[in-house]
């Protein structure tokens, strides 16, 4: 039977290949689910091609994993001093790779498989404790994909596919070698995680926006894994992670800055972001006790499809819950952005955006204004670079572009169109007030 015996079009990568076994997975109820959740929630009532699913994108990832793989396990791009720190680059035969290969893209091709309906936009509706993160280790470690990787050749241990599929940071009850962290850091990485190399090239190509374009190609050709240097002398102690070739450093900043377009013009767009808050409001009216299940079974019943005639029927219907929040959705009542971050006001208080909130809310009445606040955490990603001459140096030691990204951040007030002008007028009037830190604030900084 030959390695690859079904092939899938796809509009960023042309041919996704899978062998039986992995199409098993592909047609399982579990991942068959992601034909229903939207990529990028309602963007598509502001950018009409956005409609594409969770199901491709995580197509995309595994074949980019593949990729990257391929390239960072090539025997001329792996160093004596890697391949005696990494056993399996060290051993001589290619089982072990072949086995954390078909680990790594069935670790890519189920890492979204837990979202909730419409993505990112209702992850705050799981209990405390729980994100789309947990859910995709409890689909993994569940019963009816369980059996897929016991029947898989050899059989895949469902831990080291929750490892690659979430990383340290959403797994950190369990414990990850330096391989296996490198491998999920192909996916889910901040530097280069090819989770991110997809979504920026697939939103990109459906919303018919340039922003999200960068060369994929030159960039993966270029990743090794290198040590991290741990001092400015270039000494090679660190612990091994991804890195590229001093040829790759442009694309690096290419996928960076693209990142950074991407957030700053589509996914932070104001119409975009009202429309996220009024679709968590309408799921807390409608989901009983306001939160998603987490038993599996259940979860896996509901998809953006269930939510959408929800809320097709409460906006023509006055006595269904929910009925305010899904008109604005679906009749396209949604808030109007008030109020959005302006340098000159943070300057005077970084948080002017609550400031005008709070304000708003005691002039009138809260509930027709809602805040919208995001801030990003952490800079550019540091990561190490090859040079021409051999040394390996922090990526933020050689690049301008990546220490001049600029930081990401969302300060939006959104008010009710009935109140809209009214609340202008005012804010117009007292705005300068409001943002005025109290002289309290003042004395204790």
């Amino acid at each position: 039977m030959p390695k690859h015996t079904h092939e899938i079009r796809d509009p960023i990568h042309v041919f996704v290949r899978l062998d039986n076994h992995e199409r098993d997975v592909l047609n399982s109820r579990s991942f068959q689910r992601l034909r229903h959740i939207h990529q990028l929630a309602l963007t598509y009532l502001v950018y009409p091609g956005a409609t594409h699913k969770r199901f491709e994108h995580s197509l995309g990832v595994m074949e980019l994993a593949s990729r990257v793989f391929d390239v960072i396990t090539n025997p001329d791009n792996v160093s004596e001093d890697i391949r005696s720190r990494l056993e399996p680059l060290g051993k001589a035969d290619s089982d072990a790779l072949r086995y954390w290969r078909r680990v790594l893209r069935m670790a890519a091709l189920c890492h979204d498989i837990g979202h909730l309906p419409f993505s990112h936009a209702a992850e705050d509706l799981l209990p405390q404790g729980w994100d789309h993160e947990r859910v995709t280790r409890e689909i993994i470690a569940s019963e009816e994909v369980r059996q897929i990787w016991e029947n898989m050749t050899p059989p895949l241990r469902q831990e080291d596919i929750i490892k690659l599929a979430v990383g340290p940071k959403k797994a950190k009850d369990l414990q990850f070698s330096d391989w296996e962290a490198i491998l999920s850091e192909i996916v889910v990485g901040d530097a280069f995680g090819v989770d991110r190399m997809d979504y920026l090239l697939r939103d990109s190509h459906h919303l018919g926006v340039a922003y999200g374009k960068f060369d994929h190609y030159r960039l993966i050709d270029t990743l090794q894994i290198l040590p991290m240097p741990s001092s400015d002398d270039g000494n090679e102690d660190g612990e091994p992670t991804l890195g590229v070739d001093e040829g790759g450093i442009l694309s690096s900043e290419a996928l960076m800055v693209a990142r950074y377009f991407m957030y700053s013009q589509v996914y932070f767009h104001p119409v975009r972001r009202i429309y996220d808050i009024h679709l968590k409001d309408f799921l807390k009216s409608w989901l009983p006790d306001g939160v998603f299940p987490t038993d599996i079974s259940e979860f896996l019943l509901i998809t953006d499809n269930e939510v959408t005639v929800a809320l097709r029927k409460a906006a023509f219907d006055e006595d269904a819950s929910g009925h305010s929040h899904a008109c604005r959705i679906v009749r396209r009542e949604h808030f109007k952005r008030l109020y959005e971050r302006n340098p000159n006001d943070v300057a005077i208080n970084p948080e002017a955006g609550r400031a005008i909130f709070d304000a708003l809310g005691k002039e009138f009445e809260v509930d027709r204004f809602r805040h919208d606040r995001y801030f990003q955490k952490g800079g550019a990603p540091d990561f190490p670079v090859r040079m021409r001459d051999g040394r390996i140096v922090s990526s933020l030691a050689v690049s301008e572009v990546l220490n001049n990204v600029p930081v990401l951040s969302v300060d939006y007030v959104f008010a009710e169109r009935s109140i809209f002008n009214e609340a202008e007028r005012w804010l117009k009037e007292n705005r300068e007030k409001i943002i005025e830190p109290k002289k309290e604030e003042t004395n204790n900084g």
